[in-house]
């Protein structure tokens, strides 16, 4: 189906369903088509982001650039305050989803909040930075923060296992979901390179302006962002994986979908950042220092 014409959604639920697991939500459009079969459906599950957390500054992960990073709790439970719902933002339109869902919907909805999203199928592949420096033959690889960063991962097993656990037990509620550690940088890096061999090392660059100049991963942030996973805990979830577990898979699929053809065109979310792979200004950077 496709879920941007109207009613394809309803005819795909016609029958009836003991649930309904909305991984692309982005709109108030798409909230919609979910108030609108409702009566056909158990519950929903709906994907949302833990971007949508805000400090008390109100700074957040989208304006981190201009208005500088948040300096949110460690870990960040669910009761913390969130952006505002609009459609200005990616994450204002996420808070949008949640607050139409949770104040409309008559059937359960629960929204889940997950961190760095990874697995194999990504359009955005967050380890394609590590593994494409690998696989580039990058002798050494620049970490911003000294490799310190901590910035929590989900992997898509971990978002399935919870999904299990309340639809099992339909309510309306929002959970965070991220893995069962938070792996700094350094440890992605060494997981990564032992996996695929890497002979190279890795540089740690200090300072703690934000973004970086210099190894800026899809995962450094000058303050740790990790979720706290207590509120699905007692409800019984239990991790299915954990980071180290989950990423051989990705690997491999990274491996093997980039030597099918250009990159660019099977990972576009992380083709639309093409200064995550600026080499020339990266040994410029690395020549300096050294």
């Amino acid at each position: 189906m496709d879920r941007e014409k109207p009613g394809q959604l309803a005819e795909a639920v016609r029958s009836g369903a003991d649930a309904l697991i909305d991984t692309v939500a982005f709109g108030l459009d798409h909230t919609r088509q979910l108030l609108e079969v409702q009566d056909s459906v158990g519950s929903f599950v709906v994907i949302s982001s833990s971007s949508v957390y805000r400090d008390a500054l109100g700074k957040t992960l989208d304006e981190a650039r201009q208005n500088g990073f948040p300096d949110l709790p460690m870990p960040i439970p669910e009761t913390q305050p969130t952006v505002d719902p609009g459609t200005a933002t990616y994450s204002t339109r996420k808070v949008a989803v949640e607050r139409a869902l949770l104040d409309h919907a008559t059937t359960p909805v629960t929204v889940l909040r997950p961190g760095a999203i990874h697995g194999p199928g990504s359009q955005l592949p967050r380890e394609w930075w590590f593994v494409k420096r690998i696989l580039d033959g990058r002798k050494a690889i620049p970490l911003a923060y000294r490799g310190r960063s901590r910035f929590h991962t989900t992997s898509v097993a971990n978002i399935a296992a919870l999904t299990r656990v309340v639809i099992e037990a339909p309510a309306s509620r929002v959970l965070n979901i991220a893995d069962p550690s938070a792996p700094s940088v350094a440890n992605i890096a060494a997981v990564i390179s032992q996996l695929m061999g890497y002979a190279g090392h890795f540089v740690e660059v200090p300072g703690d302006a934000y973004p970086p100049v210099l190894g800026r991963t899809p995962w450094s942030v000058p303050r740790p962002f990790v979720l706290d996973m207590k509120a699905a805990e007692g409800l019984g979830y239990a991790p299915a994986t954990t980071y180290a577990e989950a990423v051989k898979s990705t690997c491999d699929w990274l491996v093997k979908t980039a030597s099918d053809g250009d990159w660019r065109e099977r990972f576009p979310g992380i083709a639309r950042s093409p200064e995550l792979f600026d080499y020339r200004t990266e040994d410029r950077l690395l020549a300096a220092r050294t």
